[in-house]
């Protein structure tokens, strides 16, 4: 299919597709006007539309007396005594305004998934439990990842070939996990040390040991340091970017700071290596800086990570290394 819109007249209408790309007489005013494929005329058409009704948002908000959002006097004041754990302060439009007219200035369209920072769930407390323990309890957590892959719904933990303080922390998490069904059942055979479980098979709690609980730990460790800076921020997580030639990316976790500078995290819980010419080249499509553009892996060691950022321009770090890292930016 193709079509024509005359810039002269108005007149729309279908064209031949064998002149796609060429230029044929208005049929209305003989005016000389191109011939688009009209599922990319469609497209494009669209593409404005929505960074138009984008705008309309952005004046809205910025209109309203009661728009939040960092630049807004006394934010960061309300953020300061925010419990970040629980809260869907962060799930709004407002909050994502400034995120959103940081990309819109680099001419690339975002579409904020809101829900994605609404802390009022318990995703956010076991994910950062896990990442500040992950030498412990990453055997847990790949259990079950393994179990979800391949439909083994049990699985057991022999804590009596732990040492008795390591044991109990783990029989402890298990309890927490069937507490906020993240498992199904959690049994303690207290004769025999073994813990057994069932997991829990809603697609959440999958997508969650699939990964997305390092996002969630970056999330929470990253809101953590700048709310005790006091200082004006936004953040969002799982950000779906559209750049000017319709190439689509997801941004796992960005935070930008002062209305101005990007931090951009991707997490990484399985094989990374084969993706680190996609993230090289999209730390330049969005202009970041080498230490702004962070890939947060487990099973990294410092020695490894500090190689790693050495060898790309790009900042490697492992789950603890993170907040370090943050601190020496700021």
């Amino acid at each position: 299919m193709a079509i024509l819109r005359c810039n002269k007249c108005g007149h729309v209408a279908e064209a031949p597709t064998d002149r796609i790309g060429a230029s044929i007489d208005c049929p209305a005013c003989a005016n000389p006007v191109p011939v688009y494929d009209t599922v990319l005329f469609v497209r494009k058409v669209l593409q404005q539309y929505f960074a138009q009704q984008d705008e309309i948002k952005r004046l809205r908000a910025a209109q309203a007396p009661a728009a939040a959002g960092s630049s807004q006097p006394g934010a960061a004041a309300r953020l300061a005594t925010l419990d970040i754990h629980n809260t869907d302060h962060l799930a709004s439009e407002e909050w994502h305004l400034q995120i959103v007219n940081w990309f819109q200035r680099r001419q690339i369209q975002v579409h904020p998934s809101l829900e994605a920072v609404n802390t009022t769930g318990f995703f956010d407390e076991i994910a950062v439990e896990i990442g500040d323990n992950y030498g412990l309890l990453g055997d847990v957590v790949e259990k079950i990842r393994w179990g979800q892959q391949k439909d083994v719904p049990h699985f057991s933990l022999k804590l009596g070939e732990r040492s008795q303080k390591d044991g109990q922390a783990i029989n402890a998490f298990c309890k927490r996990l069937y507490d906020h069904t993240f498992l199904a059942k959690y049994f303690y055979q207290k004769q025999d040390k073994i813990g057994r479980a069932t997991i829990q098979s809603a697609p959440a709690i999958r997508s969650f040991f699939a990964g997305e609980w390092l996002e969630w730990f970056a999330l929470m460790k990253l809101l953590a340091f700048f709310q005790q800076k006091e200082g004006p921020f936004s953040c969002t997580r799982n950000l779906s970017v559209v750049f000017p030639n319709e190439d689509l990316h997801e941004l796992d976790v960005f935070f930008l700071v002062d209305g101005n500078t990007p931090i951009c995290v991707e997490c990484k819980t399985g094989e990374f290596r084969q993706d680190i010419d996609k993230y090289l080249k999209l730390r330049k499509r969005l202009g970041i800086d080498r230490s702004q553009f962070i890939l947060c892996c487990t099973g990294l060691t410092d020695e490894q990570a500090t190689g790693l950022s050495g060898m790309y321009e790009l900042t490697f770090v492992n789950p603890t290394g993170l907040s370090a890292h943050i601190a020496k930016l700021f």
